[in-house]
């Protein structure tokens, strides 16, 4: 893409409640450093999928959306074509749009948890909790079996398959030593919240993981570390699924 190009180019982030988001001031940072100045970057927050039309209808010169809570699988069927990574995953947080308004569907959420991820890991992590069943959690499955690290989901309404919150024992925290937060609990500005675990079964031997990025430290983080947990939070799995997206973008 050539930064002189006249033509305005608009991209922007698709989800519901993101006033909050690290998308938009990132991107819009990163075209100012980067004098891209026929880019703008902006927040489509609509309260149903069934308005995406409308965004991709309305919206002059949009090129590429990153989606977030609550539309990355909602989004599938508006789409023309998944990447097979997509597919596979069955989420969706990047879109590129062609000149034609043809909408093809990938997921950035696995490269940036994978570059995040591998850096924390030991020997001894075998087995992963995943907290949430909901489209992040999808990519994060999809990371850890390319690691061959086996995972459960843990879910507040768990099918036959899935780990309910009290059923986290200490048997389970020592066969598990990687958990982590896929959920919006504990996001700014419900700072308290945390996952419905108990706390004192984190190790020194343990990683708490949280998608969570604000706060910085968010309570499931902060108790996990209290007990030795070594514990990283979502901001740089965002900044490395964000210039994913941008390379997508720019293919």
């Amino acid at each position: 893409m050539k930064k002189k190009n006249k033509k305005q180019l608009k991209f922007g982030l698709l989800g519901h409640n993101i006033s909050y988001s690290f998308s938009e001031k990132y991107f819009t940072e990163k075209f100012e450093i980067g004098h891209f100045d026929n880019c703008e970057y902006t927040n489509y927050d609509i309260s149903n999928i069934k308005s995406f039309s409308d965004v991709i209808n309305e919206t002059k010169g949009l090129v590429g959306l990153n989606v977030t809570i609550p539309y990355k699988e909602t989004i599938i069927p508006y789409l023309d074509k998944l990447s097979k990574t997509a597919q596979k995953i069955g989420a969706v947080n990047c879109v590129t749009v062609s000149k034609k308004k043809k909408l093809k569907g990938y997921n950035s959420d696995y490269y940036g948890f994978k570059k995040a991820l591998i850096p924390l890991l030991n020997e001894h992590h075998k087995k992963a909790l995943i907290l949430g069943t909901g489209g992040s959690s999808k990519a994060v499955a999809y990371t850890l079996r390319k690691l061959k690290i086996e995972y459960d989901f843990v879910s507040r309404k768990p099918d036959e398959f899935q780990f309910d919150y009290a059923d986290l024992n200490a048997e389970i925290f020592e066969e598990y030593q990687i958990i982590i937060n896929t959920t919006p609990v504990g996001t700014f500005p419900n700072v308290a919240e945390c996952p419905d675990l108990d706390y004192s079964l984190f190790t020194k031997k343990h990683i708490a993981f949280d998608l969570v990025y604000n706060p910085e430290e968010s309570t499931f983080l902060q108790k996990a570390k209290e007990h030795g947990a070594k514990t990283k939070n979502g901001y740089e799995m965002l900044v490395f699924q964000a210039e994913k997206a941008w390379k997508i973008w720019n293919e």
